[in-house]
């Protein structure tokens, strides 16, 4: 949640710090558009440029009121403390207007400090949080802005990534992390930040990824890494590779739809990253899969659904028990976890604040970890046993497409890995290899599913439901129709419908019932007849070849034929799609939904 970016040094391809810095910030529009601001050295003052609402009226403001200079900071905010507005967007200030800070996180103690500070004869403009950090550092400030700043962070309790200016260091900025991700990019002449990697990549691909309780001090021609006691950290260079390109639209409309159809080649790439020849090698992996006996899985929403989609895989095809739940609430429980568990933890970000403190728990119970992520050098790579990348590239709308299919990639290659028949571990990696043509096959007729969503688009409740994996894959495709378009959705277990929501259906109502388990296949024709008695449309998802569904359901939409376990990496495809155009058909930003930022990195 919220995007942090700075810059120090000399000018990119003719490029001021402002644009520089708004440039940066339009790549991070999606972790957070209630608000955005700049904070530049210039001129030997602070000059904050900020505006509510979404980055074009940040825009708008510096192109009427323009400034200029070699040292700044940017953000762009997800609302926490205090409502959006243009006093409580960052970056905040101390009274004097020297120091200016960009913060993403939740100070948890702000109220006893704000006390503090007021006894101090402080005043206050904002209702944020991130306002105090301002004021301490300049209590604290005798000259020197990495010390002034970790007094400051002895003070703080809670989450943060934070990157300061100061007048009086005009060509420093320096920043500081704890559970919240900060990246530094080592440019030639110039240095930058950001709290993701993709504001970088159009400046630097060479980048350093903060770890928590570090401070650094940023200058245009170094990068000084250090401890909250000040000694001095080397800290490893990465190279990214990322390609400049899949941050961009590329002609599509918007990056949700663009997301959707790169999940062909998305799936390709990660089972390719893990198999060579007709041969599965997750190295490492293998030793500490092959002697678990119970699978523990954690993830927040879209990861959980994955997740939930595992359980059903490695139950059925290994037989070894799978626990999975919600890692905010696995962390508030007393889990029973043993040495002999193997962890799974899933997050698109590798940030997640409630999926790392889950981790911390594994961790302490010495269970081994399996961090599945699509971000290198994220806090879950680097804290797990061992990581298994998602090749999914960056995914720059809020609403997950791409990234989750990806997940579920990793995890039917850990299904395999898990699986002690031979035979059957052969015929599941052939089906594996097969499923980036089948979900080209559904990308391919997406103006089918464009016209289903006209016709359906206003319902005001969308019921999925089904069985098995079938279920897990409903509960992923009624998260994303309510991210994106606003509609009242629900996922149950079609064997639910009987005990309560179908007290809900009637002729406003749409039902989408995935069909992809053969023998469950009459059970399905049952509960479609049930809903569509009593006045709801019925969209049945199955596989090519079965016409069991027609004339039962009002459309129905063929897949084509895989392991059913496997199906809902192709069917939510047909739901993403949908969830899609209905947003379209609203009126609604599908790569920017209110209220929801890509990366929720506090609790």
């Amino acid at each position: 949640m919220c995007g942090i970016v700075g810059f120090t040094g000399a000018m990119v391809k003719s490029q001021d710090i402002s644009s520089i810095l708004l440039d940066c910030l339009s790549k991070l529009e999606y972790r957070g558009y209630d608000s955005a601001g700049i904070a530049v050295i210039s001129n030997d003052r602070v000059e904050v440029r900020k505006a509510k609402g979404r980055l074009s009226n940040l825009t708008s403001l510096v192109e009427r009121e323009p400034v200029s200079g070699f040292t700044g900071i940017g953000h762009t905010r997800w609302a926490t403390h205090g409502e959006p507005s243009d006093i409580n967007s960052h970056p905040h200030t101390n009274v004097s207007g020297d120091i200016a800070v960009v913060h993403n996180g939740i100070i948890e103690n702000h109220v006893a400090m704000r006390r503090w500070l007021e006894g101090k004869d402080v005043t206050f403009r904002s209702e944020t949080d991130t306002e105090c950090i301002a004021h301490l550092i300049d209590f604290y400030y005798e000259g020197d802005l990495v010390t002034a700043l970790s007094k400051t962070l002895q003070k703080l309790e809670g989450s943060y990534a934070l990157a300061v200016v100061c007048r009086n260091e005009p060509e420093n900025i320096v920043v500081a992390r704890k559970d919240c991700p900060l990246i530094i990019g080592r440019g030639e002449g110039n240095n930058l930040l950001a709290s993701d990697v993709t504001p970088l990549l159009e400046y630097t691909r060479e980048v350093q990824y903060l770890d928590d309780n570090q401070v650094a001090k940023i200058t245009p021609e170094k990068v000084e890494i250090l401890d909250l006691e000040g000694n001095v950290i080397d800290l490893a260079v990465s190279h990214v590779d990322w390609d400049l390109q899949s941050a961009q639209k590329n002609g599509y409309e918007h990056f949700m739809l663009k997301e959707i159809c790169e999940q062909p080649y998305a799936i390709d790439q990660t089972y390719k990253a893990r198999v060579y020849g007709e041969k599965l090698d997750l190295g490492e992996i293998t030793k500490t899969v092959k002697d678990a006996r119970r699978v523990v899985i954690v993830g927040c929403g879209t990861a959980y659904h994955a997740a939930v989609v595992a359980k059903y895989a490695i139950e059925h095809y290994s037989r070894l028990p799978v626990e999975v739940d919600v890692a905010s609430e696995f962390r508030y429980r007393d889990p029973l976890v043993t040495e002999d568990d193997l962890c799974i933890v899933i997050s698109q970000s590798g940030e997640t604040a409630d999926t790392l403190q889950a981790m911390r728990i594994f961790k302490e119970k010495g269970a081994k970890i399996i961090a599945i992520t699509n971000v290198v050098g994220s806090t879950v790579s680097r804290v797990a046993d061992h990581v298994m990348y998602t090749q999914a590239g960056p995914e720059i709308a809020v609403a997950s497409t791409k990234a989750f299919t990806t997940q579920l990639m990793c995890v039917f290659l850990l299904t395999c890995a898990l699986t002690k028949d031979e035979q059957k571990q052969k015929e599941m990696m052939e089906e594996l290899s097969t499923l980036s043509q089948k979900a080209e096959a559904v990308v391919c007729r997406q103006e089918e599913i464009q016209r289903f969503a006209a016709r359906q688009f206003n319902k005001t409740k969308v019921f999925y439901f089904g069985r098995q994996s079938d279920f897990a894959i409903s509960l992923e495709s009624a998260l994303k129709l309510k991210e994106i378009s606003y509609t009242h959705s629900e996922a149950f277990a079609a064997g639910e419908l009987k005990h309560g929501p179908i007290a809900l259906v009637d002729e406003n109502t749409l039902v989408v019932a995935s069909c992809c388990h053969p023998k469950l296949y009459d059970k399905m024709d049952s509960n479609i007849k049930e809903v569509k008695a009593r006045g709801a449309k019925a969209l049945a998802i199955t596989f090519e070849g079965n016409d069991a569904f027609e004339g039962v359901a009002d459309e129905v939409f063929q897949i084509p034929k895989t392991d059913p376990y496997f199906a809902p990496m192709l069917s939510v495809i047909v739901t993403q799609l949908y969830a899609y155009y209905c947003s379209v058909n609203r009126g609604n930003d599908p790569d920017h939904p209110r209220n929801l930022a890509k990366s929720v990195t506090v609790e």
